[in-house]
């Protein structure tokens, strides 16, 4: 059995370039589909927030908009009450690495609020990709690669393929022209090859140990890529 981190969002909003909060966290898909992989798999998940606060989830991700109708927006939000670590999470700053078998972020708007600028975050992400251990980030989490820069100015994640909310999901979620910077535009700068599918559509790219997902539907096959890496 295996131990893994899912590190989580602390931020119950993202501020907009207006200086309007949009009230966000987590997505329950991105937490939900790779829970339920790790745990049926036989490993143990502990989660980690800044500041040990227990996480907000995004209520737009329980509605049946986003989960293909009422059964499956009340699958999610009873599999979300069954993930009981989530309301007792570790503080991120003090986590170590060591203790874990992998790293796992889910999105949401969130991570573009608080994670985007963690430097404990940073470096956690720094080590657990040096460490070849396998590490997941799917859709908006990727903004915490961002503060994986170290003093030279270098980013960790610099010329590694990857993949992440892109653009053009962001304009047709319709807060691209509300947002101070977009993720995939930053994850371009910091000299990541990032990769994109089509909106919405399942899309993952494994890089070494790292392993990434465009978007809420790339969540499980995303969780199914670490747990057949843990296997190995």
């Amino acid at each position: 059995m295996a131990k893994i981190l899912f590190v989580v969002t602390g931020a119950d909003h993202w501020t907009l370039a207006d200086g309007t909060k949009h009230p966000t966290g987590f997505w329950a898909e991105e937490a939900v589909a790779p829970y339920e992989a790790f745990t049926a798999a036989g490993h143990e998940v502990v989660v980690a927030t800044p500041g040990g606060v227990v996480p907000t989830v995004d209520r737009g991700s329980l509605t049946p908009e986003f989960n293909g109708g009422q059964e499956g927006a009340d699958r999610v939000a009873a599999a979300l009450d069954t993930f009981t670590e989530l309301r007792k999470p570790i503080a991120l700053e003090g986590v170590d690495l060591g203790a874990y078998d992998a790293v796992f972020y889910p999105g949401g708007h969130g991570p573009m609020e608080d994670l985007a600028v963690n430097a404990d975050s940073g470096r956690l992400l720094t080590a657990a990709l040096a460490s070849g251990k396998p590490l997941g980030v799917v859709c908006h989490a990727p903004a915490a690669l961002l503060a994986a820069t170290g003093p030279d100015g270098v980013n960790a994640f610099a010329g590694y393929r990857l993949t992440g909310f892109t653009n053009a999901e962001e304009r047709q979620a319709g807060l691209a022209d509300k947002a101070k910077w977009l993720l995939q535009d930053r994850l371009v700068e910091i000299g990541a090859d990032f990769q994109e599918g089509e909106p919405w559509a399942p899309f993952v790219i494994v890089d070494r140990n790292l392993v990434t997902g465009q978007n809420p539907a790339s969540s499980a096959p995303l969780a199914a890529e670490l747990v057949k890496k843990l296997a190995a």
